[in-house]
């Protein structure tokens, strides 16, 4: 065989090589890319996990709280004819809500550890908020007023909702990225 009738095939060997080599390196670059933005996904995803955690604790301390002074300000409806039961009732949700203390303590570690400041300043503030609630409104207080303890709940109430307003902010801007 003549030398001219090897040039086509191996000039289409060639070109099938490279393009193979472009191929190759094209699919390469793309995962590249793909895990980079699959890992800031992912790093993404798992702040929205930990702002939902967080959320969820919030919520449970705040249910706690709402049944805690529930039934102090029932006591205070009802004076020295408050039932020993209420009373006993009162005792176990005032342990319980020292307990869930942690439970801040925790969410502001975390927020802290996310670099959300605010957040957790707010966070703090609110707990504050509860623990003065505490100290000011109790069983046997008998110079408080009615609308003194609304006032007070109402300020917790309001710092609470800026918590959670900062926290959807958040949780908003992490879902739309």
């Amino acid at each position: 065989m003549e030398t001219l009738n090897y040039w086509p095939i191996l000039e289409t060997s060639i070109n099938i090589a490279l393009g193979a080599v472009i191929a190759g390196v094209s699919s390469w670059i793309v995962m590249r890319k793909r895990n980079i933005s699959g890992d800031k996904l992912e790093a993404s995803d798992r702040r929205v996990d930990m702002l939902e955690a967080i959320s969820s604790d919030i919520g449970q301390v705040n249910h706690i709280f709402a049944k805690y002074s529930a039934l102090v300000m029932e006591s205070y409806r009802f004076g020295e004819q408050w039932p020993q039961a209420r009373r006993e009732e009162l005792a176990q949700v005032n342990t319980e809500l020292i307990k869930e203390f942690k439970k801040l303590a925790d969410a502001e570690t975390k927020l802290l550890m996310l670099g959300e400041k605010l957040m957790e300043r707010s966070l703090r503030l609110y707990g504050a908020r509860i623990a003065h609630f505490r100290k000011e409104v109790f069983v046997g207080r008998p110079d408080i007023k009615q609308e003194e303890i609304v006032s007070l709940k109402q300020e917790v109430s309001s710092q609470r909702e800026k918590f959670y307003d900062i926290l959807s902010k958040r949780y908003d801007r992490l879902l739309t990225a």
